[in-house]
């Protein structure tokens, strides 16, 4: 039942004094505000980084050529490792944790594309039927390269959405031809990616028709496969294994880091999660420090009241008050301190995060804070509110009608 001569009490106590309430709410008003705004911007820097990662698989391994730095078997340092189709069929054939598996052959800087009268330079690329996985690669008109393709050395193009926008505008791109460095490709699909626009302004070829007309040779300069749900040890032991088995193929020390460059995306990916779990404690133990202080102070602050009115209470007493309206008087006023103070630095830290929401910055996207996380905020501010009123009114309790009378 709502007592509103208690209520009345604890407003006018609050009104007599107003500068001390004030600098104790406000401690409790920046813990919370805080705690709120480091967990949001934990959050908004986890999106941030994970964002970075969404243009490719998180399970994938990529293989890249590179240049001796270790004599090996009477060989001189300094040699140039060459990738070849051998070398992708030994791993599509020798390694069954292998999900999909594609290899590049790139071409020496933007080529310049002609359509009728427009002439424009985009990166080019050749690649395996795979590569779409690999890639995050969408799909919003016509197919990706496929095996046929491959096989039969076709002469067709996958071009991106913001190639099609600058080259075709409006018009349809399925179907029609555009010339690359004087050979002419048929466009069979149009793709969007998840990365950022510069790659929505790649072209992708047949990597067999691109050995045939501008290597004359079976060249692969890089390497790449994802390997399904295979747990990351697993996949650091086949990382291993291939870094053992080219070393044999290709003639280089095995410890020679520099003939062939192997990067582990899902061991850089959980390594991040890792820090960013950290993170997550380190802001929890900041705002949870930083708002068991302002408890704190709320908790002298009544302790002072307490000692203020020790005559008031002892005169209540005396009249007859038990020890429990004693106590609910004083863990109200702590309560209703604390929660105001709270809830408005839980509304600050809410509207500082939504600004910075609304801001585009790279490595820092969608900061928030979850609904739970705020309901647990708040639950923790009443009882937090309660025990730091508890023991000042546990004293008040105590307090001998007769002695309190007698104090000045």
């Amino acid at each position: 039942m709502f007592d509103f001569d208690k209520w009345q009490e604890i407003f006018s106590s609050i009104r007599r004094h107003k500068l001390r309430t004030t600098l104790t709410a406000l401690g409790v008003f920046w813990g919370i505000f805080m705690l709120v705004l480091l967990l949001g911007a934990g959050n908004g820097l986890q999106n941030g980084v994970e964002h970075e990662f969404r243009d490719d698989a998180t399970n994938s391994i990529f293989i890249r050529r590179g240049t001796t730095s270790m004599a090996f078997n009477g060989l001189a340092k300094g040699r140039e490792i060459i990738f070849n189709n051998s070398d992708f069929n030994y791993l599509q054939n020798e390694y069954k944790e292998i999900d999909h598996l594609a290899g590049r052959f790139y071409f020496s800087g933007d080529q310049t594309i002609s359509y009728g009268k427009k002439k424009l330079s985009f990166p080019v690329n050749s690649v395996h039927p795979d590569h779409q996985y690999l890639e995050n690669s969408i799909m919003i008109q016509g197919r990706y390269i496929n095996q046929v393709d491959i096989n039969e050395f076709r002469k067709v193009a996958v071009i991106g959405r913001v190639v099609k926008k600058d080259i075709f505008g409006e018009d349809e791109a399925i179907g029609k031809e555009i010339n690359i460095g004087g050979i002419v490709y048929k466009v069979v699909g149009v793709y969007e990616d998840t990365g950022a626009e510069d790659e929505m302004r790649v072209i992708y070829l047949p990597i067999s028709t691109s050995q045939k007309v501008y290597s004359g040779k079976g060249d692969i300069h890089h390497l790449m496969f994802t390997t399904g749900d295979l747990p990351l040890d697993k996949m650091k032991e086949l990382e291993e294994r291939i870094r053992q088995d080219f070393a044999v193929r290709h003639q280089f020390d095995p410890k020679d880091q520099r003939a062939v460059h192997i990067f582990n995306l899902a061991e850089e990916f959980q390594q991040f999660q890792q820090l960013f779990g950290a993170i997550q404690i380190f802001v929890w133990f900041v705002g949870i420090g930083t708002l068991f202080a302002g408890v704190i102070g709320v908790s002298n602050i009544m302790l002072i009241v307490v000692r203020d009115r020790t005559k008031e209470i002892g005169i209540r007493k005396a009249l007859g008050a038990t020890p429990y309206s004693i106590v609910s008087m004083i863990i109200q006023e702590s309560i209703f301190i604390t929660a105001i103070a709270g809830y408005l630095g839980l509304l600050a830290g809410t509207g500082i995060i939504a600004l910075l929401g609304s801001m585009e910055v790279e490595f820092f996207r969608n900061p928030r804070v979850d609904f739970g996380v705020a309901a647990i905020a708040t639950l923790v501010l009443v009882v937090a509110g309660a025990l730091a009123g508890l023991m000042p009114a546990v004293q008040a309790a105590r307090i001998n009608p007769v002695i309190a009378m007698k104090t000045d």
